[in-house]
């Protein structure tokens, strides 16, 4: 009762690089509020999977396996995680802010009467006191996350209803081993009492997936461009740099905007979450909405000809110059040195 819940979704019989993140995270809220950590896995050919999910600290293992649960499907797996927090009441709710997990988590937020926070990129636990009545609250889940195209990072609080729902964005939580030696139990749910026969109205055919072209996540060193690179011809030679030391290229929203780079390579709030060794940022002003996608990298270069840009602020060192002058220097250093 009143545990933390995580929805760990399932991708090729593995489970999802994101919900072990929240695993993370959920463990962290979990001792802090003395409660326990659980998780819900839904899908087919199960055997095991809370292996993979005890060292992360999970006390409780609700398991639903069943060949007509994956690929996923939003009826019966919105149905199962509905009834189970009917019957567990739990005090906060964590999905990845995926495709499926923004599919169901509205779903089961709507059924539940409770309020949701989306995409959020950071969870913390703390008191809130209401302006009108000064009724004070303990222990609420601060969802945080940018608001207002990424002008403010925002606060939201949901005191009254329960469970407090949030989806996570993938990156922003690290991906932490609790104990290796960590035991929890499983709970194996019985789907043919959870589900209608209403839920399976829509089945799969055929199943098509484009494998990624382009995966910058995981990528150590980074070397990402702004509008400031001025054309795409100056962007490419991003990729030149990135080729001498090993890194691959991301770019801001504005250079994606503007043609220079695929949306693949966006990183920030409408793009993916990064936490490379070295991040380089070339002709980044550094908006709230990008710095909310990189500022957990271990060092930060800034190269920019602005020296207010706030890129600035969290960069550990700054070079104040012509992007594209800076950049074919770089070039010239390391095709010299790798020689």
């Amino acid at each position: 009762m009143n545990n933390i819940f995580v929805y760990c979704e399932i991708d090729e019989g593995a489970v999802a690089d994101v919900s072990l993140e929240l695993l993370s995270k959920g463990k962290k809220l979990a001792t802090e509020l003395n409660c326990k950590l659980e998780a819900i896995v839904i899908g087919s050919k199960l055997d095991n999977i809370e292996k993979s999910l005890y060292p992360y600290g999970v006390d409780i293992v609700h398991k639903a396996d069943d060949t007509r649960l994956y690929p996923y499907t939003t009826l019966p797996h919105c149905s199962i995680i509905t009834r189970i927090f009917k019957e567990e009441k739990p005090q906060i709710a964590l999905f990845g802010a995926t495709s499926i997990g923004r599919d169901l988590a509205p779903r089961i937020a709507s059924s539940l009467r409770c309020g949701l926070t989306a995409d959020c990129t950071n969870l913390v636990i703390g008191e809130y006191t209401e302006n009108k009545t000064g009724k004070e609250y303990k222990d609420l889940l601060y969802q945080i996350r940018p608001a207002f195209g990424g002008s403010i990072i925002a606060t939201i609080v949901n005191p009254e209803t329960r469970p407090q729902l949030a989806t996570v964005r993938e990156g922003v939580m690290k991906n932490e081993i609790f104990s290796n030696s960590y035991k929890g139990e499983v709970r194996n749910i019985k789907v043919a009492s959870y589900l209608k026969d209403s839920d399976f109205i829509v089945k799969i055919i055929d199943r098509q997936i484009e494998a990624k072209k382009i995966n910058i996540k995981s990528a150590p060193i980074i070397v990402a461009g702004g509008y400031g690179m001025g054309s795409k011809s100056g962007f490419n030679k991003l990729f030149e740099l990135a080729s001498l030391i090993g890194g691959e290229v991301g770019a801001s929203r504005a250079a994606v905007d503007a043609g220079f780079a695929e949306h693949e390579r966006q990183i920030g709030q409408t793009g993916v979450t990064v936490r490379p060794k070295l991040y380089i940022a070339a002709g980044i002003s550094g908006a709230v909405q990008h710095r909310a996608g990189m500022d957990q990298s271990a060092q930060i270069i800034s190269i920019s000809n602005d020296p207010k840009a706030p890129i600035n602020s969290i960069a550990d060192y700054v070079i104040i110059g012509d992007v594209n002058d800076i950049i074919p220097k770089m070039i010239k250093y390391y095709k010299e040195k790798s020689k």
